[in-house]
């Protein structure tokens, strides 16, 4: 899996590609969201467009990512999942955690409603 990050106003937006698996892509994610937490960033937007695929190991990197966030007093929202990742989360309740988004600006724009 690869991560790039740029700023859109005061959101943070990591691009995703690759896979988010036990096998690859969950050390990545790890290391992204713990650097950007060091560096204080407080409203993270996942953009999974780029994800092909997620297993429970992935998902469960990105409840761990959340919560790291969440626990530094800011906000991560996940953006573009796929089918199969949205089946994921909903299967495992996990849509009552995550504040899911299919639109950029939109996402975006949530973060200052939320402040």
């Amino acid at each position: 899996m690869t991560t790039s990050t740029r700023q859109v106003n005061e959101v943070t937006i990591v691009d995703l590609s690759g896979t988010i698996t036990l096998a690859e892509g969950s050390a990545e994610l790890r290391k992204t969201i713990q650097r950007l937490a060091g560096e204080g960033h407080k409203k993270i937007l996942l953009n999974l467009s780029g994800v092909n695929a997620i297993d429970p190991s992935g998902l469960g990197e990105l409840v761990s990512a959340f919560s790291t966030i969440r626990d530094q007093g800011g906000e991560l929202k996940l953006l573009h999942l796929s089918e199969n990742a949205k089946d994921l989360i909903r299967v495992t309740k996990l849509h009552k955690v995550f504040d899911v988004r299919d639109d950029e600006a939109a996402a975006v724009q949530a973060f200052s409603k939320s402040a």
